[in-house]
């Protein structure tokens, strides 16, 4: 392995830079994007209880925001429950808008390597195209040995290149797909707190005296 990383030149270095933090990306949107994580399943049978409580004490609200992203956006609403609906919608919005740009951090940074990484690997193979011309210029075409290290920095650089930027597009594109689904979850849950609110919300109205 050394070998071939000495083979790629001074190009192998933010190579495998952009490898280790995409890997370091990968393992911690793994582990941050777990659903049991972003959209616990005891959570939304809880917070339609709480919904109709006149009683509902703020420590709730505050460990509820800091649960879970579904906490964070079910407890905007909660806190505006005696609002109107459309005041109501917006505040659960911008708590969603908030929680997506949470969800989707250092992916730009992932998509940039998947990006990038091909182009190293492309700069590293002109680099060595023209360390293999120079070789010529100087020492003819009959001399192997001094034609093999250019050679051999084109075709390591190119193919280290390519094996970091592959799998960081495809794990891009896999979480993604993965925050879409959560999002998805996400809205259902909160248009059906926000409805059981309202439904709550009517009830009382009709229920106070001469209403």
């Amino acid at each position: 392995m050394l070998e071939f990383i000495k083979a790629g030149g001074w190009i192998m270095a933010p190579i495998i830079l952009c490898s280790v933090l995409a890997l370091a990306i990968v393992l911690e949107r793994f582990w941050t994007l777990r659903r049991s994580r972003v959209v616990p399943a005891d959570i939304p049978g809880k917070v339609e209880a709480w919904a109709n409580t006149d009683d509902l004490d703020y420590s709730h609200l505050t460990a509820l925001r800091k649960s879970s992203p579904l906490g964070e956006i079910l407890a905007a609403a909660l806190l505006n429950r005696h609002r109107s609906r459309d005041i109501l919608k917006e505040a659960v919005e911008e708590s969603g808008r908030h929680v997506v740009h949470e969800l989707q951090r250092f992916l730009n940074t992932l998509g940039t390597i998947a990006d990038i990484t091909p182009l190293l690997g492309l700069l590293g193979t002109v680099l060595g195209m023209i360390k293999v011309f120079a070789a010529i210029v100087t020492y003819g075409v009959g001399d192997a040995n001094q034609l093999a290290g250019g050679i051999s920095q084109a075709l390591v650089t190119t193919a280290a290149g390519l094996s970091v930027a592959i799998p960081s597009l495809l794990f891009y594109r896999y979480f993604r797909g993965l925050i879409s689904e959560h999002v998805v979850l996400m809205e259902q849950q909160a248009i059906h707190l926000i409805d059981a609110i309202e439904r709550g919300n009517v009830s009382k109205h009709r229920n106070l005296p001469g209403a």
